[in-house]
């Protein structure tokens, strides 16, 4: 269901806009629409309050909780069933964090990322992105949502850029605590500097070698390291918030001294965060996690360049936290 048919409806029951935007801060915030102690012209009109219990529902069924894995660190991975079947992976994150799916599957078939494996079986609706936060607050409380879960968010833009917008409106989600997180689409740059909600931009860059990007990510919109840092420091400087790269750590691949100078040529002077994102390995896809103390060599490198470098232990080792990892067991289990 999409955000837009959702105010259609509303609409069609003789909502007005104070009214819609009620009902929507009521889904998105989890809040009761208890209105017995208001005055009387305060109430929602007599077909939506007779209509909400099964509006409300429906809604509900966008994203129902199957499972929860909750790991040491805080952390818990949700798989979470959409109204067809089809399900997808929402993560709780430490410090009211949340990382949403926003497709079933994805085709940028990253080779160190389970979720590639599948490709794209279909797109979520804005309804069903902004319903995994929904569902994630009834669990506990989110201040921060990240599009980086199943999914590429630029294969999607529509569903994903209503959904922001809904979230920080309706949502109250500050602006910059979302997060969208791409691989690198040049639609994005065109569209999100025009959204009345801008969120805060996460690029997968990986290496800075164009060919070994090529063959890490093979379906990924061909942009060279280069133009893509220039277009996400353009953003940056739009915005005001800080362009957040994402570095997979893959032990013999993209941790070499080669690699080090390349990030430091690259990001020295830019307004912008490299985030060093030690793997999360997934068995039979051939790569491994380097060792904790050469992941901190490489962020203490450039920590002394002047780059600003977070290096990120990452959230639920012990719950098999890699993105797609959840879905895949729970579809063999059910094969067998």
């Amino acid at each position: 269901m999409q955000i837009e048919r959702i105010r259609q409806r509303l609409r069609e029951l003789g909502a007005k806009p104070c009214h819609e935007q009620r009902v929507l801060r009521a889904w998105t915030q989890v809040r009761s629409l208890d209105t017995r102690h208001r005055r009387a012209e305060d109430f929602l009109p007599l077909a939506l309050r007779a209509a909400l219990p099964g509006l409300s529902a429906e809604l509900r069924d966008l994203a129902r909780l199957k499972s929860t894995h909750p790991g040491a660190d805080g952390a818990a991975r949700l798989l979470v069933e959409l109204a067809d079947g089809q399900t997808v992976e929402s993560v709780l994150l430490p410090r009211d964090g949340l990382c949403v799916s926003t497709q079933v599957g994805c085709a940028v078939g990253c080779l160190f990322c389970m979720t590639g494996q599948s490709g794209l079986i279909r797109q979520l609706s804005s309804g069903e992105i902004v319903a995994q936060v929904a569902l994630a607050r009834t669990q506990r409380k989110v201040r921060r949502v990240v599009f980086m879960g199943m999914g590429e968010p630029a294969h999607n833009l529509d569903n994903v850029l209503d959904a922001i917008e809904l979230l920080g409106t309706s949502g109250a989600i500050g602006h910059k605590n979302l997060v969208f997180s791409t691989v690198g689409d040049r639609r994005v740059f065109e569209r999100l500097p025009r959204g009345p909600v801008k969120p805060a931009l996460a690029l997968s860059l990986h290496t800075t070698r164009a060919d070994l990007r090529a063959y890490l990510l093979p379906k990924a919109q061909r942009i060279d390291p280069e133009e893509l840092i220039d277009l996400g420091e353009g953003y940056a400087r739009a915005t005001g918030y800080p362009i957040q790269y994402q570095w997979t750590l893959l032990e013999g691949v993209n941790d070499s001294d080669a690699e080090l100078e390349g990030i430091i040529r690259l990001l020295k002077g830019k307004y912008a965060m490299m985030n060093f994102i030690p793997y999360n390995s997934n068995e039979g896809l051939g790569f491994a996690r380097p060792a904790w103390q050469r992941a901190a060599e490489m962020a203490g490198r450039l920590h002394q360049c002047g780059i600003l470098t977070r290096l990120r232990d990452s959230a639920g080792q012990d719950i098999d936290g890699g993105c797609g990892q959840l879905r895949a067991r729970a579809a063999a289990l059910e094969a067998n």
